[in-house]
């Protein structure tokens, strides 16, 4: 059980800078009054804004801080539970949230969405819609449980029946379920794998077997064409080198005339010009008698004996000029033979070197050969290997079924758990189970309220309604007072649940205008009896700006707004 003890706060909406504080669980019927405006209604953001961040009413968050001070806007609650003592600081400008046990505060290392979860889970084990169905019954800010969707609704009976634990354990059911669907795909997969490997190596033994050596004889055949044509390239070689040989022989006995030629036919030329002067001397001299230049006469036996010393000369040089042609045609001849020569040995050297690259392809294809050759041999001779291989994938694979197998049950038992635990499973029985509790309780408050009709919920909490004067009704064929007789059978049968449970059971019970709304005068009465007489161990807080209630209750507290701040003056 949750036992409230004291709320206090200051600068919170419209409150000053100096704490006002209420004693949650010193009187059993409480009354708040007020003007409008007065802040009454404050005790209820409080409480909800200390629990859990936000106000009871629809107030944006900034708004809460008080608008004159506009900072050191802060609220406490304190509360007991299970013999721990525990106060929740909350505060705006500067932002607090802290969590106390027995009086020391906690770690705050982690984020305050993680705190909060921490208070709403493990310590109040209640949210907000909880908390506000089971606590507070509101003109403001309040959605009655009959207007809650299918879904809020069985979150509220949930943490009432202390049945949560089931939708958490069904969250992991459901992460191992994916798990081992994973497992299963990851299995699946490594079986077609083992499967393929299996067919493969099959395949390998087989080809080894049946077509090994004959893959061997055709390559030995082919080795031995290669090994032929290398012996015909190397023969060919030897007999271009032979011829080779015969060339290079002959050219060093025919060295290459090339300077002898240059020199000769320079030789040449200058014979060609010494021809050319004295012939053109003794035909001065055969012409002339008188010198040209000078005019003087030329004796005639030096003219005669000149003629004749020149045409000596001329004939010793033409000779000479023309065994010089001889020779050096003859050096000519051996000039082009030697290039003959030159061009012979480059062929063969060329024919010789093309030789040796066909060779040397075909050693490499030999040896590839060899090579594959080889391979083939040893696994031939390893064939125990391969079907060591084989039989080593055949037990991997049946490993693998075995393990799918295992994770196909798992899933199975998985998937039976997650039926159980699902909506339909094992919560909705133990809400069949309580149900009978809850209608009787409900209709008990109701006839309290002397509001004859049989109200029953099911297990998806929907109404049935039956009265012999209603037909076809639900919640929402009823007039306002009605329902708001329902809301509060309701709201007094989640407190028995909860007492019964001691789930989610408090000591506090707070009603916000509930008699300045939709009850009418013969429901206040019964209502005030229920609170009076059968609602005994509760702190009841009524919240009401009707004055002529105040005698009705034994404790009274009052706000008033004073030079706009709103103070408690009772």
């Amino acid at each position: 059980m949750i036992l409230f003890k004291t709320v206090r706060w200051k600068n919170f909406l419209s409150t000053g800078n100096q704490w006002t504080e209420i004693k949650l669980n010193e009187s059993h019927g409480t009354i708040i009054i007020g003007s409008n405006g007065a802040g009454k209604s404050t005790v209820l953001d409080a409480l909800t804004f200390s629990l859990f961040g936000k106000p009871y009413r629809k107030i944006n968050k900034p708004q809460l801080v008080n608008s004159v001070n506009e900072k050191d806007c802060v609220v406490e609650i304190e509360f007991n539970i299970k013999g721990k003592e525990y106060k929740i600081v909350r505060g705006i400008k500067p932002n607090i949230f802290q969590i106390w046990i027995n009086g020391i505060v906690q770690d705050q290392s982690s984020s305050a969405v993680d705190q909060q979860k921490k208070l709403e889970q493990q310590i109040l084990k209640l949210n907000y819609k909880s908390f506000t169905q089971i606590v507070i019954l509101g003109s403001a800010g309040f959605t009655p449980f009959m207007q809650l969707s299918a879904a809020n609704r069985r979150e509220v009976i949930e943490d009432l029946l202390d049945i949560k634990i089931f939708s958490a354990m069904n969250s992991l059911i459901k992460d191992k379920i994916r798990d081992n669907k994973d497992r299963i795909k990851t299995l699946e997969l490594k079986k077609e794998t083992l499967i393929d490997k299996i067919d493969m190596q099959k395949n390998f033994i087989e080809e080894l077997e049946n077509r090994g050596k004959k893959n061997i004889e055709d390559k030995n055949i082919s080795l031995l064409s290669l090994v032929e044509d290398i012996g015909n390239y190397t023969d060919d070689n030897e007999k271009l080198s032979d011829k080779l040989l015969e060339v290079q022989s002959e050219m060093e006995e025919t060295p290459n005339p090339q300077n002898t030629i240059r020199k000769m036919n320079s030789l040449r030329a200058k014979i060609q010009t010494k021809v050319d002067t004295t012939s053109k001397e003794r035909i001065f001299f055969d012409q002339n008698t008188v010198c040209p230049t000078c005019t003087q006469s030329i004796e005639e036996n030096f003219r005669l004996n000149r003629i004749a010393e020149l045409n000596a000369s001329v004939n010793e040089l033409e000779t000479g000029l023309s065994e010089l042609e001889e020779k050096l045609q003859e050096e000519e001849s051996k000039q082009l033979r030697f290039i003959e020569l030159t061009k012979e040995v480059s062929s063969l050297t060329n024919d010789i070197s093309q030789n040796n690259i066909r060779i040397s392809g075909l050693q490499r294809q030999c040896r590839g050969l060899e090579s594959e050759i080889q391979k083939l041999t040893d696994q031939l001779q390893n064939r125990n290997s391969e079907h060591e291989k084989l039989n080593d994938f055949n037990e991997k694979l049946k490993t693998t079924y075995d393990e799918l197998g295992s994770e196909k049950e798992k899933i199975y038992l998985n998937e039976f758990v997650y039926s159980l635990l699902k909506d339909g499973g094992v919560k909705t029985k133990i809400i069949k189970k309580y149900l009978p509790l809850i209608n009787q309780q409900v209709n008990r408050y109701l006839q309290m309220m002397e509001f004859y009709i049989n109200f029953t919920l099911d297990e998806e909490f929907n109404e049935t309604v039956q009265s012999p004067i209603h037909e076809n009704f639900s919640y929402a064929s009823f007039s306002e007072g009605e329902k708001m007789r329902i809301d509060l059978a309701l709201l007094f049968t989640w407190r028995e649940v909860a007492k019964y449970k001691n789930s989610t059971n408090t000591n506090l019970l707070i009603m916000d205008e509930v008699f300045d709304s939709s009850l009418d005068g013969m429901g206040t009465e019964e209502f005030l009896k229920i609170i009076r007489f059968v609602i005994r161990d509760a702190n009841i807080f009524v919240i009401s700006h009707k004055s002529e209630l105040y005698d009705r209750f034994p404790n009274s507290i009052k706000f008033e707004k004073i030079k706009g701040f709103s103070r408690k003056v009772l």
